[in-house]
């Protein structure tokens, strides 16, 4: 079958990557794509908010099987449209978007259905929630109520950071008109869990953890993403397990008895706390930078998966035993502004995995064309293996517009 990949960063790389190594496959195409995704797969010059054009298109061209990368596309409602022409997709409807594209949608979801999560409050208008930053005190985490590319968080350790961010979001409305979520500061370490999810059928992929903070021992401003790895060995199997059957599985079901039924990947952001897993946020998508590394460690044909998923089977995923690291190369000033444009050298003498997140090819040379640019993929044994294969890849690119963190993965080797 002919599959089109909807996105144009790293995790849809992975994603066409992964897909191509199907036997079902005749050709894998990602609308609109980069120019490192384009030196090896098909790209389609149409953007992926573009409803009717990737409507017509997968039409015209026989689509077998639409994968979105983005949740600005689900939001937009690409999948319901495709869903009503008879195209086969997957990835969540708007309503069911909501899970990510709403916090207040997804808190209180978690609170009828008794699926563990922080203590929150929402607030529309400054003076309340300055009211309620008061009564709490810090630390307290401040969540800015839409899509905000991975940045919309603040993690707030003193009262005055608080405080900052609650007139950034609601007062200076930084990522639009909106409220906010204000909830308790959880302790523990952090994973993610990636399932594939129809209905209630609810299919989990080996966890990841990313690092969020942009410099290294987690300083700096939240970014999308700094790196990634799995599996991650500070998390216990019985941790995962119960994640799965008391927040995954649950959540699932919850959809569907909203009337909102959810069919996609479904990504708990997840805390081990000393009270259990407990959910910090959910996505409706394969999470990034995290798909770039739980995509290799499958064994098995994860298109078959997503297809037996879509078609009601039960199917089981297997993995690899090594262990996958991955380090973002970023633009110097990202989350920030940064310039776009400048030269990247020694590409072609990486000989680890490289996907593409924001790179562009002018004139033979490779420049930056995003916040972040490259993603180097180490593979290893051990988490030190993999950790030491991932920086000899990074070490080969020169260019004095990038900049990466060194401690990817310091958690679990430190632990």
């Amino acid at each position: 079958m002919k599959v089109l990949v909807i996105g144009r960063g790293g995790r849809e790389h992975a994603i066409a990557w992964k897909i191509a190594q199907s036997a079902l496959v005749e050709q894998v195409f990602v609308a609109p794509g980069n120019d490192g995704i384009g030196q090896q797969f098909t790209t389609v010059p149409i953007d992926e908010k573009d409803n009717a054009a990737l409507v017509k298109w997968s039409k015209e061209n026989a689509i077998g099987l639409v994968i979105i990368g983005p949740e600005a596309a689900l939001q937009n409602g690409l999948a319901d449209e495709l869903t009503q022409h008879g195209i086969p997709v997957f990835g969540p409807t708007k309503a069911a978007t909501q899970i990510e594209a709403s916090k207040e949608f997804a808190k209180e979801l978690m609170k009828k259905y008794h699926i563990a999560t922080a203590e929150f409050a929402t607030f529309s208008d400054y003076d309340s929630a300055k009211k309620y930053l008061d009564e709490k005190g810090a630390p307290i985490v401040i969540k800015y109520d839409g899509l905000a590319a991975g940045k919309g968080v603040v993690v707030a350790m003193t009262k005055e950071e608080a405080d900052e961010a609650l007139k950034d979001m609601l007062l200076d409305a930084k990522f639009g008109e909106g409220k906010v979520v204000m909830e308790e500061y959880l302790e523990g370490p952090e994973f993610s869990l990636l399932t594939l999810v129809n209905g209630r059928q609810v299919v989990p992929l080996v966890i990841a953890q990313d690092h969020k903070r942009a410099f290294d021992g987690d300083k700096g401003p939240n970014t999308g993403g700094m790196g990634a790895y799995s599996p991650v060995p500070i998390i216990p199997q019985s941790a995962i397990d119960k994640a799965v059957e008391e927040i995954m599985k649950p959540v699932a079901a919850a959809m569907v008895e909203e009337g909102k039924p959810f069919c996609g990947v479904l990504y708990g952001g997840l805390m081990l706390t000393k009270d259990g897993p407990k959910v910090i946020e959910f996505n409706a998508r394969f999470g990034d930078p995290e798909t770039e590394v739980v995509l290799p460690k499958i064994k098995s044909d994860l298109l078959q998966h997503i297809l037996d998923v879509l078609n009601n089977k039960e199917t089981k995923v297997e993995f690899e035993e090594d262990t996958f690291l991955g380090v973002v190369l970023s633009s110097k000033g990202y989350p920030g502004s940064y310039p776009k444009g400048l030269p990247i050298n020694g590409l072609e003498k990486v000989k680890q995995l490289v996907f593409h997140m924001g790179t562009a090819l002018k004139d033979g040379q490779w420049v930056t064309a995003g916040g972040r640019v490259l993603f180097v993929v180490g593979r290893g044994r051990t988490i030190q293996e993999a950790q030491r294969d991932a920086y000899a890849g990074v070490h080969q690119i020169q260019s004095d517009a990038l900049f990466y963190r060194n401690d990817i993965g310091h958690q679990a080797i430190e632990n």
